[in-house]
């Protein structure tokens, strides 16, 4: 039976049954065992099953991924929490220099069954190097998955899947959304990990998001109806792999297409869209592929934050310039 749950409880709830099928299943990070985490997503896992399998970290990122990849080698699938978005970047060599690469350079013969968590983006109002959206970094590496969900059910099941995953998986967990509630059915049968889904259907203009972005380009689908805009709004679900058929499909209909995401604009996944879009939906498209996106700027002080993430305002204003052409 499904269960109304906070995206945050999904995650615990996945992390859960994984630990319990699995015994080669850890999980690691700075205060993911007594603390439960800072945003208590792992609340409890500790308790139930053991400082040998729910380990508590030294603060020390680079240390944390560098022995997760030892962990792999030797069998095991460790789950790391990177406490923070701007504190993974101490790890990032360790990531993107032998995590991504060691599946390739062993010619196929070593797995890298590693996920690493990361509550990204901005919105809760923290300080400085703790909102950032780096997501586009990573998906610019060869060799790693990158996945964000936008509600409790794809959370839960896209856990599941990423454990699982022989691959590296880098795990996007949008903090500003820990805390909305949303259908859960552990008995479900998931789609595919890196599919992407329509969350709203319309003929007039595609948005397409991903993670936090979701929810604002439903509300902003809700808005748009009231003045007779019939939106369609697209989940990617994954960053890397990109789901470009669900895309295409979707642009072949409604013919315009506005991708939002908080990172910023510049170099961010929105430029990739964009650019294959336009390669594979030249002769659809009426109008140019827009994006809505953060500024080309570090993040600023929390009493800032409104004035750089994409709001409403932002979208709507960027579908009227779309629906203009």
């Amino acid at each position: 039976m499904a269960e109304k749950m906070a995206l945050a409880k999904a995650i615990n709830e996945s992390l859960r049954k994984a630990l319990e099928s699995d015994p080669k299943v850890l999980v690691m990070g700075e205060d993911v065992g007594k603390l439960g985490g800072v945003f208590r997503v792992t609340d409890g896992l500790q308790k139930d099953f053991g400082e040998s399998r729910v380990i508590d970290t030294p603060l020390a990122e680079s240390g944390i991924v560098g022995t997760a990849i030892g962990l792999a080698l030797r069998g095991y699938r460790p789950v790391v929490e990177i406490q923070f978005d701007g504190f993974v970047f101490p790890a990032y060599d360790q990531i993107v220099t032998q995590l991504a690469k060691m599946h390739a350079r062993a010619l196929g013969k070593i797995k890298m069954p590693v996920v690493i968590r990361i509550p990204y983006g901005g919105g809760i109002g923290a300080v400085e190097h703790h909102s950032e959206s780096p997501e586009s970094l990573f998906a610019h590496v060869a060799g790693l998955k990158v996945v964000s969900p936008s509600n409790a059910g794809d959370a839960y099941w896209m856990m599941q899947q990423a454990i699982q995953s022989d691959d590296p998986v880098i795990f996007f967990e949008p903090k500003r959304r820990y805390w909305d509630k949303g259908e859960v059915d552990p008995e479900a049968i998931p789609g595919p990990l890196h599919k992407a889904r329509v969350v709203r259907e319309g003929t007039d203009l595609t948005l397409v998001a991903y993670g936090p972005m979701v929810k604002l380009c439903q509300e902003a689908a809700a808005a748009a109806a009231e003045e007779g805009k019939n939106l369609e709004v697209l989940d990617l679900r994954s960053v890397s792999p990109l789901d470009f058929d669900s895309i295409q499909a979707s642009v072949e209909k409604t013919r315009r297409l506005v991708v939002v995401h908080e990172a910023p604009v510049f170099f961010g996944s929105g430029a990739e869209i964009a650019a294959r879009i336009t390669e594979r939906c030249f002769y659809h498209l009426e109008a140019p592929v827009l994006r809505v996106g953060g500024y080309h700027a570090p993040y600023p002080p929390a009493r800032l934050e409104d004035e750089y993430l994409p709001g409403l305002d932002r979208v709507l204003d960027t579908v009227d310039r779309a629906l203009a052409y």
